[in-house]
Parts: structure tokens; C-alpha cells; sequence
């Protein structure tokens, strides 16, 4: 059993579209294994390879029982009705926030052997593919938000104890006042 560290929100990782697959081998299906590792050890509904600092298109998920992967894939929608609901990101622990998703969906891509496999999915199934797929995208469901509910979101998120804050900036003064002394080495 190998559980990886979960990358968290400010990562860069999560921001880039990932790799396609182009090899179906014992790499990618060990990857397989430790993103499904992670996800028990987190209790997740889904993890994408990216939120493990691996640029793959590659995601696990254990939605109400059913347990399964998706390698490359792909969606389509086969109507227009959507749902607004609760969601949340392992890449942000502890927080949920209401987001609009289309109701839903059919995803299409490959196992971990290449054969293709399709998921019809409704609701919370519906929900986890497409912010999965999302995340292989390098697009997070706080980017899915209006404005006024990402402003809300970022708040959160940004006063959370785990949040990814940059480094303060301090500037030293080209002028040698003495105030700044301490800073220098």
C-alpha cells in the first residue's frame, strides 16, 4: 500500500492540464494503484493524478460503493439539466462549497490495460467525473463558481489552516537609513 501526499490549493501542479497516457503499462497501473491507496486513506470520492504532482490523465473514484478509474478521458453531455450542490476537493481539506455541475454525464476513455470503457453517470457520479476530469484539465471547481460565490470560496479557503500562502516579500531599501541593518547577513 503506498498513500502520497495530496498536493493542496496554491500548487502549481494543479493548475496544468496533464499529460495524455500514451503508454498502458505496469507504470500506469501501479499510479492506479496509489492514487486508489491515497483516496481510501483520504475517503475521498476521487483523486487525480495531478493533485498527486503527476502529470497523467489519469483519476480513481469511489463514488457510493462503486470503485473504478478512468485513463484519457473524455465527456459528453447527453442533455441540459444541471444540479447546484455541495462539493469539495481533497486539494481543499474540510471545505464545500455549492457548485453547478451538469446533472449528467458520459465519460469516455481507456482502462489500465488500453481497452476503452464508457461511465453513464447521474448525480454524485456525474459530479466526481467531472471535476476529475476538471482537475486533468488544470482547472479547479472553484473556477466553475460565479463570481460572488468564488470571492466567498477564496475567503475560505485562503483563512484555512493548511492553505499554501507565498513567502512575505521584503524589500530592503537601497538607502542606508540604519532602520534595515538588522535584515543584512
Amino acid at each position: 500500500m503506498t498513500v502520497l501526499p495530496v498536493r493542496l490549493f496554491g500548487d502549481p501542479a494543479l493548475i496544468q492540464p496533464a499529460a495524455q497516457v500514451t503508454d498502458f503499462d505496469k507504470e500506469l497501473r501501479r499510479l492506479i494503484r496509489d492514487l486508489h491507496d491515497t483516496l481510501d486513506d483520504q475517503r475521498g470520492a476521487g483523486l487525480a493524478a495531478p493533485q498527486l504532482g503527476i502529470s497523467r490523465r489519469v483519476f480513481v473514484y469511489n463514488v457510493e460503493g462503486t470503485k473504478g478509474h478512468l485513463v484519457n478521458p473524455t465527456l459528453s453531455f447527453p442533455d441540459e439539466e444541471e444540479q447546484d450542490g455541495p462539493e469539495g476537493c481533497l486539494s481543499m481539506p474540510g471545505l464545500y462549497f455549492d457548485t453547478k455541475r451538469r446533472l449528467n454525464v458520459v465519460a469516455k476513455g481507456y482502462t489500465a490495460h488500453g481497452d476503452p470503457l464508457q461511465i453513464v453517470g447521474s448525480g454524485y457520479m456525474a459530479r466526481c467525473l467531472q471535476h476529475e476530469t476538471d482537475h486533468l484539465d488544470g482547472v479547479l471547481f472553484i473556477d466553475r463558481m460565479d463570481a460572488e460565490r468564488r470571492r466567498a470560496a477564496l475567503k475560505e479557503i485562503l483563512a484555512a489552516d493548511w492553505a499554501n500562502r507565498p513567502a512575505p516579500t521584503v524589500k530592503i531599501s537601497p538607502h542606508d537609513s540604519g532602520a534595515g541593518m538588522w535584515l543584512r547577513r
